[in-house]
């Protein structure tokens, strides 16, 4: 994929390295991806097994350290083959994760809806007759800020969401919560590999566009293509791979004395960027 092209319609850059970042480590305090929220936790060995065998999306599977014996191994084997990851805890850990429920060395975590694919967020683009705009998240580890997102994602004409099954949040109850119904009409897609689903997305004819700090003022450019917008995690920003994968960097100039801004704030200030460009 050719990244410059002097052509107005192929989304050139004005070049300003005064621009400020989106994100410059931001000192928020971001939730431990491994938290558990209760209404999403399928405790017990029978529980378990029912779950991995039907059809419902399962975020992770906690195993207590050392118990890969008997039924529990074959639950692990089954977890592994839907590529779910599954984490070993020790004892004391799930028990305060399941809160006295009798967990028998397993628990899995479930999403309050099931997710989505790449394949059927760019359809929904294709469908209404636009050019996909994606979401992809590196990392985001608060429901609060997943949530705020998902909701600044749907008011904004975004076609979809993605994220990372792994070191990162999924749909809680309280990341539904906070995007007050949006994900009732933004699919959610979780993928293994981050970089790798941007190549696919690269295949399929979109500019990636990474929110970081160092890169072109946002209002200057083009927005109007097959676009993704990459943000990253809240403690560390993008990480390098999937930096490196990007066509581009976008940065919001700030003016105030802090020098970062929460990702789900930059979010919605490039997100309407994004849409405003797109019905001018």
């Amino acid at each position: 994929m050719e990244k410059k092209n002097k052509d107005r319609s192929k989304r050139p850059f004005t070049k300003d390295r005064k621009t400020d970042s989106v994100s410059r480590r931001p000192r928020e305090s971001a939730r431990n991806a491994d938290s558990v929220e209760n209404e999403c936790l399928i405790i017990g060995r029978n529980a378990v097994r029912e779950l991995l065998g039907s059809e419902r999306d399962v975020d992770k599977i906690y195993v207590s350290s050392g118990d890969r014996e008997g039924s529990i191994k074959l639950l692990v084997a089954l977890a592994i083959e839907r590529k779910i990851p599954v984490i070993e805890v020790d004892k004391t850990k799930l028990d305060s994760m399941c809160r006295g429920g009798r967990h028998q060395g397993i628990a899995a975590i479930v999403p309050e809806h099931n997710y989505a694919t790449v394949d059927e967020i760019l359809d929904t683009a294709e469908q209404r007759g636009e050019k996909p705009f994606v979401i992809i998240l590196d990392g985001v580890e608060d429901p609060h800020n997943l949530g705020a997102i998902i909701r600044s994602a749907e008011c904004l004409g975004a076609h979809g969401v993605i994220i990372p099954k792994r070191r990162a949040v999924g749909l809680t109850p309280t990341a539904v919560k906070a995007a007050a119904g949006a994900t009732e009409y933004v699919k959610v897609a979780k993928v293994t590999n981050i970089a790798s689903t941007i190549d696919e997305l690269k295949e399929r004819g979109l500019w990636i566009y990474a929110a970081d700090m160092g890169g072109d003022d946002y209002t200057a450019t083009d927005l109007t293509g097959s676009l993704a917008v990459v943000l990253g995690s809240e403690g560390f920003g993008i990480s390098r791979l999937v930096k490196e994968k990007c066509d581009f960097t976008l940065s919001i100039k700030l003016h105030g004395r802090v020098n970062s801004m929460n990702v789900s704030c930059a979010a919605a200030v490039i997100f309407a960027e994004v849409a405003k460009q797109r019905n001018a």
